[in-house]
């Protein structure tokens, strides 16, 4: 599947199906024990990926790319950050401007559409998180040399980690006809996009996070 076939499916899934259970599942309302481990997860690794940016981001242009509900979005500007927030999603999007207080909106440039787009123009920084997960290997290490070349910094994204489970769930949900189930992650393990990668950038390992039914490695990309 090509990437662009792939944001298609991603955007028809969480713009039309799923937009309702993400919005809760960002919010503060009670979720199931399972969706609380997804949502703690979610929080770890925004700290995660947070961590690896200045803590000053005064004067400093990122993008988020996938900036689904906004929660990333909103620490950024928090921190001074003048923030492009990208969804694939307009009703994210949506979402995410209405969350966004008053007092941080001309911080924030908010946008539907390809988190690829040149239109967006060139940062200081960017953050993918969990955007990148359904997608290629050949189709990331596109992405990163797609974003690294408009980047003067750092590109932090995250991947599904090749794991026994991971990788159990994946083959398992390849039994069942598209129609019926969830854009599929593809795992990824870091040792091989750093090989795949290595002509056009360095990539480092950020950590990982493991919360119940949320797993996700953090990496970050130099061209």
């Amino acid at each position: 599947m090509t990437y662009e076939l792939t944001r298609d499916r991603v955007e028809h899934y969480f713009d039309r199906t799923a937009t309702k259970v993400w919005e809760r599942l960002t919010s503060d309302a009670p979720v199931s024990r399972i969706r609380e481990t997804v949502r703690k997860g979610r929080a770890q690794m925004r700290d995660k990926l947070l961590s690896a940016l200045p803590a000053d981001l005064n004067g400093v242009r990122v993008l988020d790319a996938g900036c689904g509900a906004g929660q990333m979005t909103h620490e950024l500007a928090m921190r001074g950050a003048d923030v492009v927030a990208v969804d694939i999603s307009p009703s994210l999007v949506k979402i995410a401007a209405d969350r966004l207080p008053n007092t941080l909106k001309p911080r924030v440039t908010f946008a539907s559409g390809d988190m690829l787009s040149a239109d967006h123009g060139a940062f200081d920084h960017v953050i993918a998180m969990d955007s990148l997960i359904y997608y290629t290997e050949d189709d990331i290490r596109r992405a990163l040399d797609n974003l690294g070349a408009r980047t003067s910094g750092s590109v932090a994204f995250t991947v599904a980690p090749r794991t026994p489970l991971l990788m159990g769930m994946w083959y398992a949900g390849k039994a069942f006809p598209k129609s019926d189930r969830s854009p599929t992650m593809i795992p990824h393990g870091p040792s091989r996009l750093r090989k795949t990668v290595s002509d056009i950038g360095q990539l480092n390992d950020l950590g990982r996070v493991n919360s119940g039914f949320y797993i996700s490695q953090a990496l970050e990309f130099r061209p």
